[in-house]
């Protein structure tokens, strides 16, 4: 995208054409994603063996927190790099960038040796039986010891591209993983014979080749790009700022994974068939979300560029308008969940006492999308205006301070299926604390207009 397109993106494209150019391709990365996460699900759930897909499950929130890690410093750098770009501080975008993507490499080793060290008990903390611990160890050797830094560094990668306006460009690198997951999986589970252990390696190689692509394009960008990954620019000057709204976005997923890993640790006190169930319908649950989460991806350059600049009506608009988008899309899935959940579930596996099982949670879990969706969008819109303190209060009090405690109440009171609820209890709650607060900031931005 040349630089005076890029202005005309941020600027003075109507709001709706602003928002398709650069949410569209990242919805559509998105949405490859999550079908080449299913893909592992879906194969591993075609050798029938309920055990397997036990340890994608368990091992899968860890394995998520590599994307906590890929926000921290991809979302926490990217809006940064949007709200200079608004400033017309271009140039210190370099310091920012090389900060970013060195300290994701240190951070995300760390992260891969601690699991590599710590494997078989955190594992067993994590829910893991006799009958799935040995699969879930290759899992996570392969997906988050050996494919940890290339997972993390292609996010980091492809939110500074988006911070610039290469939508597209982000999106092609994110679907170029997910596509050649979808066929070697297959490839390497059948046709090289692989079984369980295929899926994991066709995870952390593809992951691989998503990185070596976006490493490949700003090597072609040079001129074109004021992203530097240059060690000579790297600087801790903009740490602070970078961690102000990343540690809000890591927190997100973090906590949402710390969720995750506790429903997954609750649900095995129920068997394996439990903790399958639950897995394979966290992994159709994920198509709306991901959605949402592309859509705010999407939107938080305008926001941030917009707010930089100072023209805040632009900036509520396209936020509004973005609100509107994802609630009539999740509306849509919520509906098509609720029809058609016991095909959706065969697709997956056919095993009869899985699928009966996951059909009612999966019914359960769709009813929370739509506030759930809302509530992530104006979250991640204060982190695009730099709001680091409000999107983390948000987020602690969301994920944190009421939903894990309500799960183990939920569970205690109601069993299995009151922790499926507790999601929408939490979402309803905290629908009017999130509204609110982004009411507070506005009225204090156009206070300061005012004046």
């Amino acid at each position: 995208m040349e630089e005076t397109s890029e202005k005309e993106l941020f600027e003075t494209i109507p709001v709706r054409r602003a928002v398709a150019a650069l949410a569209v391709p990242t919805i559509i990365s998105q949405i490859v994603s999550i079908i080449y996460n299913l893909a592992d699900t879906f194969f591993i759930g075609q050798m029938g063996d309920p055990y397997m897909v036990a340890a994608a499950t368990l091992v899968y929130p860890w394995f998520a927190l590599l994307t906590a890690l890929g926000n921290l410093f991809g979302i926490g750098g990217s809006s940064l790099a949007s709200r200079m770009l608004g400033a017309k501080r271009e140039k210190e975008i370099k310091h920012v960038s090389s900060f970013c993507f060195y300290s994701g490499i240190c951070v995300t080793l760390v992260f891969a040796a601690f699991s590599l060290l710590f494997r078989t008990h955190l594992l067993r903390l994590l829910g893991g039986s006799e009958e799935n611990i040995g699969y879930a160890e290759t899992y996570l050797i392969w997906v988050v010891v050996l494919g940890g830094a290339p997972t993390v560094l292609s996010m980091i990668l492809a939110h500074f591209l988006r911070s610039e306006g290469h939508a597209k460009l982000a999106s092609a690198g994110m679907m170029t993983g997910g596509i050649l997951n979808i066929f070697l999986d297959p490839l390497f589970i059948y046709g090289l014979h692989m079984g369980f252990m295929g899926a994991a390696v066709a995870t952390a190689l593809s992951n691989l080749i998503s990185m070596l692509f976006f490493l490949a394009c700003y090597c072609r960008m040079k001129e074109r790009t004021v992203v530097s990954l240059s060690p000579h620019h790297f600087s801790m000057r903009f740490a602070g700022q970078v961690f102000s709204v990343g540690i809000a976005s890591a927190l997100t997923q973090g906590l949402a994974n710390l969720s995750n890993m506790t429903i997954v640790k609750l649900s095995s006190g129920y068997g394996d068939i439990a903790v399958a169930a639950y897995g394979i319908v966290k992994k159709i649950d994920m198509f709306p979300l991901g959605i949402s989460m592309g859509l705010c991806q999407g939107v938080m350059p305008l926001v941030g560029y917009n707010y930089a600049a100072k023209n805040y009506k632009r900036m509520k608009d396209v936020s509004v308008f973005s609100w509107k988008a994802a609630s009539a899309v999740a509306l849509c899935f919520m509906g098509s969940f609720l029809a058609f959940a016991p095909w959706l579930f065969q697709s997956f596996i056919r095993d009869g006492q899985t699928g009966e099982l996951g059909t009612t949670f999966l019914r359960i879990a769709c009813l929370a999308v739509p506030v759930q969706s809302v509530n992530a969008l104006i979250i991640y819109t204060l982190q695009a205006m730099g709001k680091g303190t409000q999107s983390t209060v948000l987020t602690i009090c969301r994920q944190g301070f009421l939903n894990i405690p309500m799960l183990v109440m939920m569970n205690w009171m109601f069993g299995l299926y009151g922790m499926i609820w507790t999601q929408l209890v939490i979402e309803l709650i905290m629908l009017p604390a999130t509204l609110g607060m982004y009411a507070v900031t506005w009225r204090k931005l156009t206070k300061q207009d005012s004046v």
